[in-house]
Protein backbone atom coordinates (compact mmCIF):
# COMPACT_ATOMS: atom_id res chain seq x y z
CA UNK A 1 0.00 0.00 0.00
CA UNK A 2 2.87 2.50 -0.87
CA UNK A 3 1.63 3.79 -3.89
CA UNK A 4 -0.24 7.24 -3.30
CA UNK A 5 -4.05 7.27 -4.34
CA UNK A 6 -4.12 9.64 -7.49
CA UNK A 7 -7.37 11.83 -7.37
CA UNK A 8 -7.96 14.06 -10.75
CA UNK A 9 -10.45 16.81 -10.04
CA UNK A 10 -11.91 18.61 -13.21
CA UNK A 11 -13.08 22.02 -11.95
CA UNK A 12 -13.16 25.65 -13.31
CA UNK A 13 -12.27 28.37 -11.36
CA UNK A 14 -15.23 30.14 -12.07
CA UNK A 15 -17.46 27.40 -10.62
CA UNK A 16 -18.71 28.31 -6.92
CA UNK A 17 -18.69 24.34 -5.72
CA UNK A 18 -15.78 23.79 -7.42
CA UNK A 19 -14.11 25.41 -4.11
CA UNK A 20 -16.32 24.14 -2.04
CA UNK A 21 -15.56 20.90 -3.22
CA UNK A 22 -11.83 21.24 -3.14
CA UNK A 23 -12.13 22.22 0.36
CA UNK A 24 -13.95 19.22 1.28
CA UNK A 25 -12.01 17.13 -0.27
CA UNK A 26 -8.73 18.86 1.59
CA UNK A 27 -10.58 18.22 4.60
CA UNK A 28 -10.95 14.18 4.18
CA UNK A 29 -7.23 13.91 2.77
CA UNK A 30 -5.99 15.70 6.11
CA UNK A 31 -8.25 13.67 8.45
CA UNK A 32 -6.61 10.06 7.70
CA UNK A 33 -4.56 8.26 9.61
CA UNK A 34 -1.04 8.69 9.68
CA UNK A 35 -0.53 5.04 8.28
CA UNK A 36 -2.74 5.88 5.19
CA UNK A 37 -1.57 6.13 1.35
CA UNK A 38 -0.56 9.40 0.21
CA UNK A 39 -3.06 10.76 -1.46
CA UNK A 40 -1.97 12.90 -4.81
CA UNK A 41 -4.24 15.25 -5.97
CA UNK A 42 -4.40 17.35 -9.74
CA UNK A 43 -6.18 19.65 -10.99
CA UNK A 44 -7.99 19.39 -14.97
CA UNK A 45 -8.91 21.59 -16.73
CA UNK A 46 -13.11 21.89 -17.53
CA UNK A 47 -14.56 25.33 -18.27
CA UNK A 48 -18.02 26.25 -17.78
CA UNK A 49 -18.97 28.84 -19.90
CA UNK A 50 -16.23 29.13 -22.63
CA UNK A 51 -18.27 31.52 -24.67
CA UNK A 52 -18.03 34.32 -21.67
CA UNK A 53 -15.91 37.19 -22.93
CA UNK A 54 -12.85 38.62 -20.72
CA UNK A 55 -15.17 41.59 -19.44
CA UNK A 56 -18.57 40.95 -18.85
CA UNK A 57 -20.92 44.23 -18.21
CA UNK A 58 -22.80 43.53 -15.03
CA UNK A 59 -22.63 41.44 -11.57
CA UNK A 60 -22.86 37.72 -10.93
CA UNK A 61 -26.55 37.71 -10.54
CA UNK A 62 -27.30 39.27 -13.66
CA UNK A 63 -25.04 36.54 -15.48
CA UNK A 64 -26.85 34.04 -13.71
CA UNK A 65 -30.26 35.25 -14.27
CA UNK A 66 -29.21 35.03 -18.06
CA UNK A 67 -27.51 31.96 -18.03
CA UNK A 68 -29.99 29.78 -16.19
CA UNK A 69 -32.88 31.36 -17.81
CA UNK A 70 -34.57 32.64 -14.27
CA UNK A 71 -35.28 36.13 -12.99
CA UNK A 72 -33.17 38.35 -10.60
CA UNK A 73 -34.82 37.49 -7.60
CA UNK A 74 -34.32 33.97 -8.27
CA UNK A 75 -30.51 33.94 -9.50
CA UNK A 76 -29.67 36.17 -5.98
CA UNK A 77 -31.70 33.12 -3.79
CA UNK A 78 -28.75 30.89 -5.83
CA UNK A 79 -26.58 32.98 -4.82
CA UNK A 80 -27.27 33.43 -1.22
CA UNK A 81 -27.63 29.42 -0.98
CA UNK A 82 -24.27 28.81 -2.30
CA UNK A 83 -22.97 31.72 -0.40
CA UNK A 84 -24.16 29.83 2.77
CA UNK A 85 -22.84 26.40 1.97
CA UNK A 86 -19.68 28.05 1.21
CA UNK A 87 -19.40 29.11 4.57
CA UNK A 88 -19.82 26.31 6.40
CA UNK A 89 -16.79 25.31 4.34
CA UNK A 90 -14.96 27.80 5.84
CA UNK A 91 -14.98 30.58 2.44
CA UNK A 92 -16.23 33.96 2.54
CA UNK A 93 -17.74 33.94 -0.41
CA UNK A 94 -17.93 37.42 -2.10
CA UNK A 95 -20.44 37.97 -4.96
CA UNK A 96 -20.84 41.43 -4.81
CA UNK A 97 -17.38 42.18 -6.08
CA UNK A 98 -17.07 39.20 -8.46
CA UNK A 99 -16.00 39.77 -11.87
CA UNK A 100 -17.32 37.40 -13.75
CA UNK A 101 -14.69 36.19 -16.60
CA UNK A 102 -13.87 34.19 -19.33
CA UNK A 103 -11.18 31.17 -17.79
CA UNK A 104 -9.14 29.97 -20.36
CA UNK A 105 -6.32 31.57 -19.34
CA UNK A 106 -6.67 30.97 -16.13
CA UNK A 107 -6.54 27.44 -16.67
CA UNK A 108 -3.23 27.78 -18.64
CA UNK A 109 -1.79 29.51 -15.68
CA UNK A 110 -2.52 26.03 -13.79
CA UNK A 111 -1.01 24.11 -16.20
CA UNK A 112 1.77 26.33 -16.03
CA UNK A 113 2.00 25.92 -12.16
CA UNK A 114 1.57 22.27 -12.57
CA UNK A 115 4.54 21.79 -14.79
CA UNK A 116 6.75 23.52 -11.77
CA UNK A 117 5.25 21.34 -8.81
CA UNK A 118 2.77 24.01 -7.26
CA UNK A 119 -0.41 23.70 -9.23
CA UNK A 120 -1.82 23.41 -5.40
CA UNK A 121 -0.72 26.86 -4.25
CA UNK A 122 -2.01 28.39 -7.72
CA UNK A 123 -5.34 27.16 -7.55
CA UNK A 124 -6.26 28.10 -3.80
CA UNK A 125 -4.78 31.15 -4.77
CA UNK A 126 -6.85 32.15 -7.98
CA UNK A 127 -10.23 30.48 -6.11
CA UNK A 128 -9.87 32.94 -3.64
CA UNK A 129 -8.54 36.04 -5.45
CA UNK A 130 -12.05 35.15 -7.53
CA UNK A 131 -14.84 34.62 -5.12
CA UNK A 132 -12.94 36.40 -1.62
CA UNK A 133 -11.35 39.34 -3.24
CA UNK A 134 -12.92 40.77 -6.74
CA UNK A 135 -9.77 40.00 -8.84
CA UNK A 136 -10.01 39.90 -12.56
CA UNK A 137 -9.02 36.57 -13.38
CA UNK A 138 -9.50 37.28 -17.41
CA UNK A 139 -6.40 39.32 -17.58
CA UNK A 140 -2.87 38.23 -18.09
CA UNK A 141 -1.67 40.94 -15.83
CA UNK A 142 -3.85 40.12 -13.20
CA UNK A 143 -2.74 36.36 -13.07
CA UNK A 144 1.14 37.16 -13.34
CA UNK A 145 0.52 39.38 -10.52
CA UNK A 146 -1.53 36.25 -8.47
CA UNK A 147 1.04 33.69 -9.94
CA UNK A 148 4.24 36.39 -8.40
CA UNK A 149 2.48 35.91 -4.90
CA UNK A 150 2.77 32.19 -5.26
CA UNK A 151 6.58 32.60 -6.23
CA UNK A 152 6.68 32.68 -9.92
CA UNK A 153 8.53 35.25 -12.15
CA UNK A 154 5.43 37.39 -13.32
CA UNK A 155 7.28 38.03 -16.77
CA UNK A 156 7.69 34.51 -17.30
CA UNK A 157 4.19 33.99 -16.65
CA UNK A 158 2.86 36.58 -19.05
CA UNK A 159 5.08 35.03 -21.90
CA UNK A 160 3.57 31.97 -21.18
CA UNK A 161 0.24 33.22 -21.58
CA UNK A 162 0.21 35.65 -24.06
CA UNK A 163 2.09 32.87 -26.23
CA UNK A 164 -0.70 30.13 -24.96
CA UNK A 165 2.13 27.67 -24.33
CA UNK A 166 -0.48 25.69 -22.18
CA UNK A 167 -3.50 26.22 -24.18
CA UNK A 168 -2.98 22.50 -25.70
CA UNK A 169 -2.95 21.02 -22.27
CA UNK A 170 -6.12 22.68 -21.08
CA UNK A 171 -7.61 21.48 -24.65
CA UNK A 172 -6.48 18.22 -23.39
CA UNK A 173 -7.83 17.67 -19.93
CA UNK A 174 -11.32 19.06 -21.48
CA UNK A 175 -11.24 15.94 -24.02
CA UNK A 176 -10.56 13.83 -21.36
CA UNK A 177 -13.47 15.21 -19.69
CA UNK A 178 -15.57 14.89 -22.67
CA UNK A 179 -14.57 11.30 -23.63
CA UNK A 180 -15.27 10.67 -19.26
CA UNK A 181 -18.81 12.06 -20.24
CA UNK A 182 -18.38 14.99 -17.42
CA UNK A 183 -21.06 17.69 -18.15
CA UNK A 184 -20.48 19.13 -14.63
CA UNK A 185 -17.88 20.21 -12.08
CA UNK A 186 -16.82 19.64 -9.93
CA UNK A 187 -15.87 15.74 -11.16
CA UNK A 188 -13.65 13.79 -9.21
CA UNK A 189 -11.79 10.94 -10.29
CA UNK A 190 -10.29 9.02 -7.27
CA UNK A 191 -7.71 5.64 -7.80
CA UNK A 192 -8.69 5.38 -11.72
CA UNK A 193 -12.06 3.46 -10.19
CA UNK A 194 -14.54 5.81 -8.65
CA UNK A 195 -16.33 8.96 -10.53
CA UNK A 196 -17.96 11.38 -8.11
CA UNK A 197 -19.69 13.92 -8.97
CA UNK A 198 -20.46 17.80 -6.87
CA UNK A 199 -19.39 19.25 -4.05
CA UNK A 200 -19.62 16.74 -2.01
CA UNK A 201 -19.13 16.71 2.11
CA UNK A 202 -15.76 15.49 3.35
CA UNK A 203 -17.63 12.86 5.15
CA UNK A 204 -18.30 11.44 1.66
CA UNK A 205 -15.12 11.60 0.22
CA UNK A 206 -13.49 10.22 3.88
CA UNK A 207 -15.90 7.00 3.08
CA UNK A 208 -14.27 6.70 -0.84
CA UNK A 209 -10.81 7.26 0.26
CA UNK A 210 -11.41 4.69 3.25
CA UNK A 211 -13.10 2.00 0.49
CA UNK A 212 -10.35 2.06 -1.77
CA UNK A 213 -7.47 1.78 1.02
CA UNK A 214 -9.75 -1.52 2.25
CA UNK A 215 -9.43 -2.42 -1.28
CA UNK A 216 -5.96 -1.85 -2.06
CA UNK A 217 -5.11 -4.22 1.18
CA UNK A 218 -7.48 -6.89 -0.20
CA UNK A 219 -6.19 -6.16 -3.25
CA UNK A 220 -9.85 -5.94 -4.51
CA UNK A 221 -9.09 -2.41 -6.14
CA UNK A 222 -8.52 -2.03 -9.68
CA UNK A 223 -8.76 0.62 -12.09
CA UNK A 224 -11.73 0.58 -14.43
CA UNK A 225 -11.58 3.13 -16.69
CA UNK A 226 -13.34 5.88 -17.75
CA UNK A 227 -16.27 6.12 -15.49
CA UNK A 228 -20.06 5.79 -16.67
Amino acid sequence: MTDAIAIDVWSDIACPWCYIGKRNLEKAIAARGEDAPEVHVTFRSFELAPETPVDFEGGEAEYLAAHKGVDAAAAQQMLDRVTGVAADAGLEYRFDLLHHTNTVKAHQLLHFAKERGRQHEMSERLMSAYFTEGRHLGRDDELAALAAEVGFDADEVRGALGRETYLEAVRADQAQAAAYGVTGVPFFVIDGAYGVSGAQPPEAFAQILAQVTQERAAGEAEPVGPPA
